[in-house]
């Protein structure tokens, strides 16, 4: 007995360490990730500051803005945003199936157990006692049944399906994490984008409502002008018409800056109202920081989550080719059960039967079905390969057009500040010049138009080169290096 068991137990370590062994040769490509010179990177950029990039500087860029408010709501936006729940939940689901990946190393057990009596009834023949009663000879009992079971399988990884698997789905876990932090990255920019969209509506209402307090100034004196004789009624229709025009300017601009409220109540995951009252009270533009490093397309690609995440659905699809590739050979599992049963409960383990048993498995004829799966999946792999080449374009795109926009908007900006001086002064004088009499209304009206535009164009210009640099920095990838669990630190 002692002889057999050895025998036994030899056979299963040679079983195990066959199949241990054979595993180490996993079918389908090892995955490592594209060369540089691969995807067509330029050394630098056409322009902008080839500094190396700040993750510190680029975690938190929004501060360098100094505007309290704005930090305050992209805390609450980090927090509470419901697009941003909602990709923490779709990492939750890459993380468990990690998790049932990786159980498919282990073996399966499952146990059962069962109790319970028997009822006989046995027939018998009959007779009758001295009265002529019939007399039943038939017997019957109650007996009990007690058994209770195990099983197990282990599937061997010979040729390294469960292992590619497995590497398939850490990737999945690190995309699905990268993809969270881009929606994190994204959805502070658009709360960015409408904050200073609100301020900008601010102060342009606060331009509106003091051209049309001078405005009415000059209908009033137009009017009176009219009223003494001194003009033709053409100056006060003109003064009227001009009034109006920036009357019908003041709705417009309020129901913008609703929208742009309404829409941070919805980034930071609360309804539209009450939630962003205190912002209706208006405040400057957001002050645009200075220099802003750009380092190297190479870092760009380091610090975009998106394109992180299309290297790592590379690197899923690829490992996936093993998989389907290691369907095509022979595929091993042992399986083996114990059980035990009695009609006592007390002598239920008296005897115990058990067995263990290797099979092995392979496809004959499949009508290709298996090798289409294998040149499918390598498609599927050629796919997210162009996929991650269009994501680094893509990144590339967008910090040289957000440089762009930002070289744009400050010249804008400086010329709009000249312009803004200039028409000042001319409409401070023009008015003057019509009180006195000595040009007509016509002139005023162009000095004051020529100011209000100017005034515009400055504040859009201020807003246009906040807008730029949130831009840029959300082309270069900032906004989600301080999350928590951060996916390249898994």
């Amino acid at each position: 007995m002692t002889e057999c068991k050895e025998k036994v137990r030899y056979r299963i370590a040679w079983i195990t360490g066959t199949a241990l062994a054979l595993s180490a040769c996993a079918a389908g490509p090892d995955y490592r990730p594209p060369e540089t010179a691969a995807l067509g990177l330029p050394p630098a950029y056409s322009q902008g500051t080839a500094a190396p990039l700040s993750e510190g500087d680029l975690a938190s860029w929004w501060t360098r803005l100094d505007d309290p408010a704005l930090s305050y709501l992209i805390d609450q936006a980090v927090a509470r945003n419901l697009d941003i729940v909602q990709a923490q939940a779709r990492l939750r689901q890459a993380r468990e199936s990690l998790r049932q990946a990786n159980a498919a190393f282990l073996p399966q057990v499952n146990a059962s157990g069962s109790g319970g009596k028997n009822y006989r009834s046995q027939a018998g023949g009959t007779r009758t006692d001295s009265n002529g009663n019939v007399i039943g000879l038939g017997s019957s009992n109650w007996s009990s049944s007690y058994s209770l079971g195990a099983n197990a399988s282990w599937q061997i990884d010979l040729f390294g399906e469960l292992s590619r698997s497995a590497e398939a789905a850490r990737a999945d876990l690190a995309a699905s994490g990268y993809d969270l932090a881009n929606v994190r990255m994204t959805i502070i920019a658009e709360l960015v984008t409408n904050y200073v969209q609100a301020r900008l509506a601010q102060a342009q209402l606060k331009i509106a409502r003091e051209t049309q307090a001078i405005q009415q100034d000059n209908y009033n004196i137009a009017n009176w002008r009219l009223q003494a004789g001194l003009v033709s009624s053409l100056d006060e229709q003109q003064a009227r018409a001009q009034l109006a025009q920036t009357n019908a300017s003041i709705p417009q601009l309020e129901a913008s800056l609703k929208g742009s409220l309404n829409r941070i109540a919805v980034l930071t995951g609360q309804a539209p109202g009450e939630a962003t009252r205190t912002l209706e009270t208006p405040a400057a533009i957001p002050a645009a920081a200075t220099d802003i490093a750009t380092g190297i397309p190479a870092d760009t690609l380091r610090q975009r989550p998106d394109v992180r995440a299309a290297e790592r659905t590379l690197a899923a699809a690829t490992a996936r080719i093993g998989v389907a590739q290691a369907q095509l050979y022979p595929s091993l599992g042992i399986s083996g059960n114990i059980g035990t049963t009695s009609n006592a409960f007390k002598n239920l383990f008296d005897l115990v039967t058990g067995g263990i048993f290797a099979n092995v498995a392979q496809v004959i004829f499949d009508g290709g079905r298996l090798s289409s799966q294998v040149r499918s999946q390598r498609a599927a792999a050629d796919e997210a390969f162009a996929a991650y080449r269009q994501s680094v374009l893509t990144a590339l795109e967008d910090v040289e057009n957000a440089m762009a926009s930002l070289s744009s908007a400050r010249a804008r900006k400086a010329e709009f500040a000249i312009a803004y001086e200039a028409s000042n002064n001319a409409a401070i004088m023009a008015r003057s010049q019509y009180q006195a009499g000595l040009i007509d209304f016509q002139t005023l009206s162009t000095s004051e138009s020529t100011l209000l535009n100017a005034r515009n164009s400055l504040a859009s210009a201020q807003a246009d080169e906040v807008l730029a640099i949130a831009q840029l920095y959300n082309a270069l990838g900032g906004g989600w290096q301080n999350m928590e669990n951060r996916p390249d630190e898994q």
